[in-house]
């Protein structure tokens, strides 16, 4: 290696090769970590699914005993009379909203 030249030339090389390396090593553990964080985002997904849905069933699970303890001697209501209060729900939210208007007017 007498020649600057073909010195050059082989520590270029080295540098190309050494630099390549480095990257593929830096490639590689940034997929790696992001594979780890996919993976444990998709199980903190799943936990939590589970979870809400867990809580979601013994909600619907306490909403029945009260209505089979509370309502043994009562008939289910059907689509109709359901319809017909939430119908009066909305009408009884229409009134309060016009009666707030007035008193907001009359007060200020």
């Amino acid at each position: 290696m007498s020649n600057p030249l073909v010195q050059a030339f082989f520590v270029g090389r080295a540098v190309a090769e050494v630099v390549n390396e480095r990257l593929e090593v830096a490639l590689t553990d940034a997929l790696s970590d992001l594979g780890k964080f996919d993976a444990e985002a998709r199980e903190q997904l799943r936990q939590f699914t589970e979870e809400v849905l867990e809580r979601a069933n013994r909600s619907a699970e306490a909403a029945n005993s009260g209505q089979a303890a509370t309502g043994s001697g009562q008939t289910n209501s059907d689509s109709g009379d359901l319809q017909a209060d939430i119908d009066e729900l909305r009408a009884e939210i229409a009134l309060l909203r016009t009666e707030l208007q007035h008193y907001r007017r009359t007060s200020a």
